[in-house]
């Protein structure tokens, strides 16, 4: 990478790159005299960031309205932390911040309307929790609030457009679930709604630009799913739509700026490089491009130019560092520079300045290192 970026300078000149992508540019003229400049360059790559300071997988990440990113939770050589922590995009720095009232690993995180973080669920290391506390940023604490009516781990939270928050599905501890909690901000409550057609965990749920939620595939205790459901706010109902093409759990569903949904990788009858797109308006699938790897438990994120950055993830042979992105345009990926940590059940944020923030994951050892695309 510093060779090449190198080449694109002048053949008598030196670039010392820099965590923030300024470089230093050092000029020899004929006269042997040098001469300085102070050059900002765009870092095509990735730039190792400050360390969490607890080691962490299965977490959540937030990015909160001031932009920071709030890591809750996960687990290392404990089997679940209470801790959380901050990320300062501008300092490029982790501080500690209050702890949760419980420990929990595989629980949901959902950023709300008034710019709190509802933290829902998960596993204690001891057992599945019903429990949900309230971050406030502008306190730095945790609030306890009403507790849903299951608990459950590997489940999804999403925020409505009514600024309602809808959890579905997930492990209890004995049983794989179908239910679905409604959680309302403004009472602090939960209430139950229309449950799903199937039992499901280790799905995903995406809000679609018309307002309902498409919760896809997971695993109902006994086999991998390729079932769909729709669930519309306005009734409080579930209905199905077209099955993908594949059964799958531990996948990703990204909704794309044209308002289709891209679920990529996973595991079904083996791990999966495929990839398939869901139409809203006529509820079917279509297969797209394959990934170059095999991949579950990865990461995808929606770029600020519409294309999808995956990351790591696990493949049959081993945790990958291996990067790819989705062109919308032409339904085909490309690999680009890999991450300098392999990982697995890591989390990836889009900052509100567009660079992605890794963080965390497992690859044979907890890790607390994070990284910017």
């Amino acid at each position: 990478m510093a060779d090449r970026l190198a080449d694109q300078l002048d053949s008598k000149s030196v670039t010392i790159p820099t965590p923030t992508s300024t470089y230093e540019k050092f000029n020899v003229d004929d006269s042997n005299e040098v001469k300085h400049e102070h050059i900002q360059m765009i870092f095509l790559g990735w730039l190792n960031t400050g360390s969490m300071n607890d080691a962490r997988y299965l977490h959540t990440a937030s990015v909160l309205t001031n932009g920071k990113v709030l890591v809750t939770g996960g687990q290392n050589d404990n089997p679940a932390l209470n801790s959380a922590e901050l990320y300062d995009p501008s300092t490029k720095t982790w501080s500690m911040t209050g702890s949760m009232n419980n420990a929990r690993r595989w629980h949901t995180a959902s950023v709300l309307i008034n710019g709190k973080v509802l933290v829902t669920g998960g596993y204690d290391g001891t057992s599945r929790l019903d429990s949900a506390e309230l971050y406030d940023p502008s306190t730095g604490t945790w609030t306890m609030t009403s507790k849903m009516n299951s608990a459950r781990e590997a489940h999804t939270a999403s925020v409505l457009a009514n600024g309602k928050v809808l959890v579905t599905g997930g492990y209890s501890g004995s049983s794989v679930l179908n239910t679905a909690d409604l959680y309302d901000l403004s009472t602090g409550t939960w209430t139950t709604t229309d449950s799903m057609n199937d039992t499901r965990y280790q799905h995903t749920a995406s809000v679609l630009k018309n307002g309902k939620v498409l919760v896809t595939g997971g695993h109902d205790g006994s086999s991998r799913l390729n079932s769909a459901e729709l669930y519309d706010p306005l009734t409080e109902t579930w209905a199905t739509t077209g099955n993908m093409n594949e059964t799958r759990n531990s996948h990703t569903a990204s909704v794309l700026i044209n308002g289709n949904v891209l679920v990529t990788g996973g595991v079904g009858i083996s791990f999966l490089n495929s990839a398939e797109l869901y139409d809203p308006s006529t509820e079917t699938w279509t297969t797209s491009g394959s990934m170059n790897d095999t991949r579950f438990l990865h990461t995808a994120s929606v770029l600020t130019n519409g294309k999808v950055l995956v990351t790591g993830g696990q493949s049959s042979a081993d945790y990958l560092n291996s990067v790819e992105l989705y062109d919308t345009s032409t339904e085909i990926w490309t690999t680009i520079v890999s991450m300098n940590y392999a990982r697995y059940v890591h989390t990836a944020s889009i900052l509100t300045n567009g660079h992605v923030l890794i963080s965390g994951g497992f690859s044979g050892i907890a890790i607390n290192s994070s990284e910017l695309y």
